[in-house]
């Protein structure tokens, strides 16, 4: 089909790096979340992925004041571009917070939504790698929606059983801003799939 887009590739190609960069902080938070081998040296790692991608987020909005004509509109850009930023902050605050709170190990939750963020980390690489073609990401916004949704319950039920179970109420606070910090980077890969999903549609 014949689209009357200009073709300034280099957005699709940082959008791209920018998904690729927050796969790799869902997967050093999994395996954090996982092994729990060396916490503050991993979280030193995901801190370094974290600076990464605000310097990609720089660029794209670099890019955007100098770029006359975009290849979607102007404000899809900047909203993709901080969406995706929002879902790694979220990935680094809470590796900070395990630190910050001197957190002994983590919980079978935690592991948990650690793992759900890791999965919509890949939905995310599969969708934003479609963007350029316009491609169909329904399937994997579908799949993202899921998986928040699934998070969403996790948290919700974790945080119940922290009141019934935790007697230290300075654990029950602590756990309870991770599991909410791990709950709204679900929440933010959703607005990520929910833009696509928009950008998509206006440009197809």
């Amino acid at each position: 089909m014949f689209r009357l887009i200009p073709r300034e590739e280099k957005f699709f190609e940082m959008f791209e790096a920018a998904a690729q960069n927050i796969h790799r902080g869902a997967h050093l938070l999994k395996e954090m979340m996982e092994t729990y081998r060396d916490p503050e040296k991993q979280a030193e790692a995901i801190l370094q992925v974290e600076h990464q991608g605000d310097t990609i987020t720089h660029d794209i909005v670099h890019k955007l004041n100098q770029t006359f004509i975009t290849p979607i509109d102007r404000e899809d850009i900047y909203a993709l571009s901080s969406a995706l930023d929002d879902v790694l902050d979220l990935i680094e605050a809470v590796s900070d917070r395990m630190i910050m709170y001197k957190i002994k190990t983590p919980t079978e939750t935690a592991r948990r939504l650690a793992d759900v963020i890791f999965k919509s980390a890949e939905e995310i690489v599969k969708g934003v790698g479609l963007l350029k073609a316009v491609g169909n990401v329904k399937p994997y916004c579908i799949e993202i929606n899921r998986l928040e949704n699934e998070a969403d319950r996790i948290s919700r039920d974790a945080v119940a059983a922290l009141f019934d179970n935790e007697r230290d109420p300075i654990m029950i606070l602590k756990w309870k801003e991770i599991y909410e910090h791990l709950e709204e980077a679900t929440d933010r890969c959703e607005d990520v799939a929910n833009i696509l999903e928009n950008v998509v549609l206006k440009n197809s």
